[in-house]
């Protein structure tokens, strides 16, 4: 009676029904890795997923910002047409989740660098890391708009 193969050994079971093991293609039988339906979610998980969705997401805020200089480039009527619609309310909408996700880029991608020197590995801390990738945005991004609109600004 033979037992499921260990990661990494040549031999291969074929009674095994269950499978969790795959051959490769270089003839090595591997775990099938686990999925959601065997790992509960994590914070660590949910800050990794936010900085890949702040990725696409930057790149909407550069085609913005690319627009706007086009309409610089293209004179003063195309200019105060991008400039109306973006400080509408609509357009300030879009200017505070775009620096929600500045804001996230910014943290996650601190994280990473961190994490890159070896530091922050651990459990404990990278769940602090993580949580603070995750939910530090929001309130960054309000400071900043309140200073924006205290200080005159951006206005309504």
């Amino acid at each position: 009676m033979s037992s499921s193969p260990l990661p990494g050994d040549a031999s291969n079971d074929p009674t095994d029904k269950t499978g969790r093991f795959v051959r490769q293609p270089n003839g090595r039988i591997r775990p099938l890795s686990p999925h959601l339906q065997i790992w509960r979610w994590h914070v660590t998980m949910t800050a990794s997923i936010l900085f890949r969705v702040t990725i696409g997401a930057i790149s909407v805020g550069a085609a913005i910002a690319v627009g706007w200089l086009a309409a610089l480039a293209c004179g003063p009527e195309a200019y105060a047409g991008v400039s109306a619609l973006l400080g509408s309310p609509f357009g300030l909408f879009i200017g505070f989740g775009l620096t929600v996700v500045l804001f996230s880029f910014l943290l996650n991608g601190a994280r990473h660098l961190f994490n890159d020197t070896g530091n922050g590995l651990s459990l404990k801390s990278a769940n602090l890391l993580s949580n603070i990738a995750v939910w530090g945005p929001i309130p960054l991004a309000v400071l900043f708009w309140v200073l924006l609109f205290a200080t005159g600004r951006v206005s309504l």
